[in-house]
Order: C-alpha cells, then structure tokens, then sequence
C-alpha cells in the first residue's frame, strides 16, 4: 500500500510517500480503507518532535516509535477482527487511532489502517468521507474544553479565541447547539466563516482585544492562547470559566523543550484556589465525545468547515499550509 513515512523528526521534507505492507490488524481491531484522514497541529508536532517533552510521552526518543503519521481517520471497513461484532467489510466509518495519547503518530496517512474498534463510529450520510475526517480530534477538543471542562450551560455568554480553525468552527456550532450566545475572535479573514456558522458576534483580534472590551463572558475557550490568564480574567464574570485549549502550536514562544505545558501546569497548580479555572486537561481519551459529535452531526447542528483538500502525495505541502495560521476550520488529505 501506499504510505507516507516519517523516518526522523524535522521538517515537512523529511516525510516520504513509499510502498509498504499493509497492516496486520489483532483481534480487537478493523482494517480501514483510508478515504481521507486531517492535519491539524499534532501531527505538525510528531513531525517536528518538539517540544522534546513529548518524545518522553510515547513519541519515540530519537525517532518516531510509529513511522506513518496522522490520527483522524474516515473510511470503509475491509476486514474486522475475531472479537468485532459492531462492523462489518463495506461499513463506512470515521474516528481517530488513538486512545487517551495523541502523543504518537496514528498511521492514517495510508491506504490502510488497522484501528481499534471501539475508537470508531459510523459515519453520518449526510457528509463527506473529507467532512468526516475533519471531525473526530478536532470535534472532540472543541466538545472537551465546552461540555466537561467549561460545563456550557444554555443562554450563558460565550468566547471563543481563535474561533476559525479547526477546534473553534467546531467549537462555534457545539456552544450553539447548547443555545449559548456565541462571540468569536480571529483574524480578519476569518470572521465571515464564522459568522456563517452561527456566531453571534464576530471580532478581528487585531483591531479588538477583547480582555479590554469591558464585555464579560461566563465562559472563555481559549485556542489562539494569544493572551495570559492575567488579562483573559479580566473579561470574566466572577463565577465564569476560562479553558485554555490551545497556545504555542508552531514554537513562536521558543520553548522547544516543554512548549505550551508550562502554562497548562501553571494554570493548573493556580485552579484550586481559583473558582473561574477548571484544573488541568486529563488524557484525551474519547468516552462518549464521538456519538455526541456523530449525532449533532446528523441532527444539523453540526457542519465540519474544510478549508482545502490535498492528495496524499502532497502531505508536505498540506503542512507547510497548516503553518501559515490561515487556514479556516480543517485541512483534510484525500487517499
């Protein structure tokens, strides 16, 4: 089959399309034709290894323990397991190939990818194979820092920063479909997709910084991560949440050796005797995020924003892409 590799960290350029076997799946497992799979910053980290903290974290120390990168994953079933009950050869499905740890690369940048089963869900008619793959990590950051760690309650005042990427046009619909009253922060050439989705206000962060705005939200979701706890209080209600969900994604802090966790773990040492900050993001393992998402989805209140499609050929190009910043919701690879 045909695979993109990834036999070293580094750049872009360092990952090649070459012929490999297919893989092997155990009991527990599907093989899945891979129609499209997503890039979004994890992966850029894989490729890159950094921050270096990750490498620790089930990366691979001097090379990546898994060589085919990618996560999401939206495609037809062609073979289950002795213990796979839920799907059968022909079924169409999305999901992603991990479990509780990101930290690895995935194996979806391929013709084929052996996934546990119950990391999958059937997918919606109503959308595309590329739609499909767009969803599943992205979705369910969005659905985490919204539902679990914000605790979205309806009619509340919400903002979303950094609200036209991948997480946030997600975020955008989630904080909807739960009936709060949705303000979105991003650059100018985002703000019309945003505002398509449902926001009900939309600003450019680069004319309006919204911690000096005088407005006061009962929930922050932070994905740009363009401003410090210090400021992002000051545009909270006194029993409102702030959830940082995203910072330093491209190493435009410096800090390659532990990236944006410092300030995860600062804010988590300062939550419990601070009402307004959750504590610190637990394992992304999926519970029931994936049906949640899935039936939004097929209720209409959910829509996956694909900014551009590439062939797997041009994985490469897709990333360089991705670190512009320019992207408006989910950059998606078709196979």
């Amino acid at each position: 089959m045909k695979a993109i590799v990834q036999d070293r960290y580094g750049s872009p350029d360092d990952l090649e399309l070459r012929e490999i076997d297919r893989p092997a799946i155990g009991d527990d497992e599907v093989l899945v034709r891979v129609h499209a799979t997503s890039v979004h910053p994890d992966v850029w980290h894989m490729i890159r290894g950094e921050p270096y903290a990750l490498r620790l974290m089930g990366a691979g120390l001097r090379r990546p323990k898994h060589r085919v990168p990618g996560s999401d994953v939206a495609g037809t079933i062609e073979s289950v397991g002795t213990n796979v009950t839920r799907f059968r050869p022909g079924d169409e499905v999305f999901g992603a190939t991990f479990t509780g740890n990101l930290w690895r690369n995935g194996g979806t940048y391929a013709e084929y990818v052996a996934v546990g089963a119950d990391c999958l869900e059937s997918k919606p008619a109503a959308i595309t194979f590329e739609q499909a793959a767009a969803v599943p990590i992205s979705g369910s950051i969005a659905l985490q820092g919204l539902r679990e760690e914000g605790r979205i309650r309806y009619g509340q005042k919400v903002l979303i920063n950094g609200a036209g990427g991948g997480v946030g046009t997600f975020a955008v619909q989630i904080a909807k479909a739960y009936g709060a009253h949705v303000t979105g922060i991003d650059s100018a050439g985002k703000l019309n997709t945003i505002g398509s989705i449902g926001a009900d206000r939309v600003a450019d962060y680069m004319k309006e910084d919204f911690t000096r705005t005088g407005e006061y939200y009962d929930l922050i979701l932070d994905i740009a991560g363009n401003h410090p706890w210090s400021e992002c209080k000051r545009a909270l209600t006194p029993d409102g949440t702030y959830v940082l969900s995203g910072a330093d994604h491209f190493g435009r802090e410096g800090r390659r050796w532990f990236g944006s966790l410092g300030r995860f773990l600062k804010l988590a040492v300062m939550s419990p005797f601070v009402r307004q900050l959750p504590g610190l993001r637990g394992a992304r393992d999926p519970g029931d995020r994936p049906v949640v998402l899935k039936e939004l989805v097929e209720a209409g209140k959910l829509t996956p924003v694909v900014d551009r499609t590439f062939p797997l050929s041009d994985v490469s190009e897709a990333i360089r892409y991705l670190e512009t910043g320019q992207a408006r919701g989910r950059i998606v690879i078709a196979v």
